[in-house]
């Protein structure tokens, strides 16, 4: 059984298609559908079918796409022990991030890992049902989940937890509501909303607190970077969902944190990786790094 072959199959169900898989490697989609028709010529149950145009694998796919990242990851930790030996990585440590979390975390892990490991950075904010395929183009992944949502799964993946982030209402501080120093969700009705793009996590936010306040939020911006949402929140032409941590640095010049009463909204920020990316010195030296400094500035102010 060709081993790499077998990586295919990891790819084909991170990636989500051959167009993507072939686009990734940089060869064609029928030079990726023919090595998967010769892995498949050699096991006797079927490991991928079609889901209307989309090729996905079976369970017995899914199991041999596991063992590939078990062969990847022991390929990584011999790399890795070629790293100790000579007690510097071979490469940089690849790390995407949404936005918030880039910002609080970008500059801080540079100054942290500078002269111990080289890094290259990305801002990569997609939607929930995206991060867990960033894996496959960066070594470590900076992901957020609401409370409700599922679990990153771990059969293939690494999941380790950064921070459980309070979220907050953003408004503009002459707001008749940002005298008070918590919001019950009724209040809130009536209010024009700034809210993320459709299948990003903090629309699903702006929708349980609809659901509160008893009446469809009233949606007049779409808006994904905190950045560009803080400055229409300091017209007082909307407000917004924020979290509490990664975006206290933009409550200024005008714009308020505030807090709903009894509802407490958080959302997790966690770092995905495949367990062949962990197996390299280098990537667990950022991963702790990362969570070393969330841990700082999740005990800041706020």
């Amino acid at each position: 059984m060709d081993s790499n072959r077998l990586v295919l199959l990891r790819e084909l169900a991170d990636r989500g298609s051959v167009a993507a898989v072939a686009t990734a490697w940089n060869v064609s989609a029928s030079a990726v559908s023919q090595q998967l028709a010769a892995l498949q010529a050699g096991i006797p149950v079927p490991l991928t079918v079609r889901s209307g145009r989309r090729l996905v694998l079976t369970e017995a796919g899914e199991a041999l796409a596991v063992a590939a990242t078990r062969v990847e990851e022991a390929k990584a930790l011999a790399q890795g022990a070629i790293e100790t030996f000579l007690e510097r990585p071979e490469r940089a440590v690849t790390v995407s991030a949404f936005h918030s979390a880039g910002y609080a975390l970008f500059g801080p892990l540079l100054a942290r890992v500078e002269g111990h490991v080289l890094v290259e950075l990305a801002d990569a904010d997609v939607a929930h049902d995206e991060f867990m395929s960033l894996t496959a183009d960066y070594d470590l992944v900076i992901a957020h989940r609401l409370a409700h949502q599922p679990e990153w799964p771990r059969i293939r993946h690494v999941v380790t937890s950064l921070l459980v982030e309070p979220l907050d209402i953003a408004m503009h501080e002459h707001h008749p509501l940002a005298a008070q120093s918590t919001i019950h969700p009724r209040q809130l009705a009536g209010e024009r909303w700034i809210s993320t793009h459709e299948g990003f996590p903090l629309a699903g936010v702006l929708q349980h607190i609809a659901g509160l306040a008893g009446e469809a939020p009233r949606v007049a911006h779409r808006i994904n970077e905190f950045f560009l949402a803080a400055q229409v929140i300091r017209t007082g032409a909307a407000i917004a969902v924020m979290p509490r941590i990664t975006a206290a640095a933009l409550a200024t010049d005008g714009m308020v944190l505030r807090p709903l009463k009894g509802e407490p909204l958080v959302r997790h920020v966690d770092v995905l990786a495949r367990p062949d990316s962990l197996a390299l010195p280098s990537v667990r030296l950022v991963r702790d790094a990362l969570r070393e400094l969330a841990e700082t500035v999740g005990a800041g102010p706020g």
